[in-house]
């Protein structure tokens, strides 16, 4: 089975255990001498707790082992975290942690060799082995590490934007008879008789030089309407957006898990803790 360091399985793992980090913690005996410190945990693809990976400094020795999750006790109030046991020999004999380490079947086998003799003496097919078999090393000790997940629902608002509609804007021809008034002049030549100025006055018929054919020419105009038609810009139409914004309400029913305690008996409960979903 795979196993996957903390911030690799959770990277909001404080978050999860509301705010606590057990990578803050130092490691003590019962007897209240320190021998180390977290420096990771590793957990099961499951999210169950397997390792906690520690920097041991005992008797000199210094040396980063994994130490199976059922032999700690985690204080987090205390910061603290205290180990069933731990010997100098057995962090000798134990083999060394580095980052660039796999964790496989025969690695897991090395530490159970050497805590083996604190819980059975039997041995296990590493084939068909999982850690139930040995509850002693990877179970959660049910007075300091026993944990429930109490689980609450919430409402989720998240957007999504879809089409509502559209606007298409067209143009179209309309007709009509337009009229319009033009004066024009039109020339004419008016021929009037009148009588003589000098009637009666005697003139010299030898003065006189009669003409015939054309004596006088004169030219007439008239005027002639010119219509035709222009185009002018009548007036100008812009096409934008505008977004209106309105907050929409929605309410549901959630649920909530809480915690029931039945006690029987003069028993002692702290109820002071608060709850931490999936931690050790």
């Amino acid at each position: 089975m795979p196993l996957y360091k903390l911030e690799e399985f959770d990277p909001n793992y404080r978050e999860t255990f509301g705010g606590d980090d057990v990578k803050a913690l130092d490691l003590y005996t019962e007897g209240g001498m320190i021998v180390g410190s977290v420096a990771d945990a590793l957990v099961d693809q499951d999210g169950h707790f397997r390792y906690l990976v520690i920097d041991t400094n005992l008797d000199s020795v210094s040396k980063k082992i994994l130490l199976p999750i059922g032999l700690s006790r985690i204080n987090y109030p205390a910061k603290r975290v205290y180990v069933d046991g731990l010997s100098k020999e057995q962090v000798e004999r134990l083999p060394e942690y580095r980052e660039d380490v796999t964790v496989d079947e025969d690695y897991e086998e090395q530490i159970r060799f050497v805590f083996r003799p604190l819980t059975n003496d039997g041995t296990n097919n590493r084939e068909t082995f999982n850690y139930q078999q040995e509850p002693a090393l990877y179970n959660l000790n049910e007075q300091y590490h026993q944990t429930l997940r109490l689980y609450e629902e919430r409402l989720i608002a998240n957007k999504h934007r879809i089409k509502s509609g559209e606007v298409a804007v067209g143009k179209h021809i309309e007709t009509q008879t337009a009229r319009v008034t033009v004066p024009i002049k039109k020339e004419r030549v008016l021929i009037e008789r009148v009588p003589p100025t000098e009637i009666g006055t005697v003139v010299d018929p030898n003065a006189l030089k009669f003409q015939e054919g054309e004596v006088a020419r004169i030219e007439l105009y008239e005027e002639t309407p010119d219509i035709r038609k222009e185009a002018f810009v009548r007036e100008e139409v812009r096409l934008k957006k505008v977004v209106d914004q309105q907050t929409v309400e929605a309410e549901d029913t959630i649920r909530r898990e809480q915690l029931d305690i039945d006690t029987t008996g003069e028993l002692r409960v702290d109820k002071t803790g608060t709850n931490r979903p999936e931690t050790v």
